[in-house]
């Protein structure tokens, strides 16, 4: 599961070699927003140590985007993840500005939705949300996922939808 497709995007298992454009993407205050807030290049390296280990232990994790002429897209992924004290798998995604507003999430979303339940035969996976990033509540919606609790994200209002086997 190192590489997946979709109509317009390839998707590469995260590796080292990514490092620079998630600095990128992460340096990006209107990305960021949704993400926690702005990333220093030490955060993001450790970020990307995190997400690698992650890979190691459970055999699924962080994907670097790109479209297929090659341009860095964005990242997404399906991760373990605390919320609330439980573990729980998410899917995530962020992409650069320039890609927003042309489907690309729900289409990433999609994807990671079946390889989390079809391929990976997981139980369930989340989505959560900042309340205010209404795009993103759109896309878990349209995907079925269904709203399922209030949660907070790095001291802010959020939630957290579910979509199950």
């Amino acid at each position: 599961m190192d590489h997946f497709v979709t109509d317009r995007l390839t998707a590469e298992r995260l590796n080292e070699s990514h490092l620079a454009d998630l600095v990128a993407l992460h340096q990006d205050p209107e990305v960021s927003r949704y993400l926690g807030g702005v990333r220093s290049a030490e955060t993001t390296k450790a970020y990307l140590d995190v997400n690698m280990a992650h890979w190691d232990r459970h055999g699924f994790g962080l994907w670097t985007l790109r479209t297929r002429e090659g341009a860095f897209a964005g990242r997404a992924g399906i991760r373990h993840i605390l919320v609330d004290d439980v573990d729980e798998i998410e899917i995530f995604y962020a992409f650069k500005r320039e890609f927003w507003g042309r489907g690309f999430a729900s289409e990433t979303a999609t994807a990671l939705t079946k390889i989390g339940l079809s391929r990976l035969m997981l139980p369930s996976l989340i989505g959560l949300v900042y309340v205010e990033n209404g795009a993103s509540r759109r896309v878990l919606e349209k995907l079925n996922y269904l709203l399922e609790k209030s949660t907070k994200r790095n001291g802010i209002d959020g939630v957290m939808y579910r979509i199950r086997q």
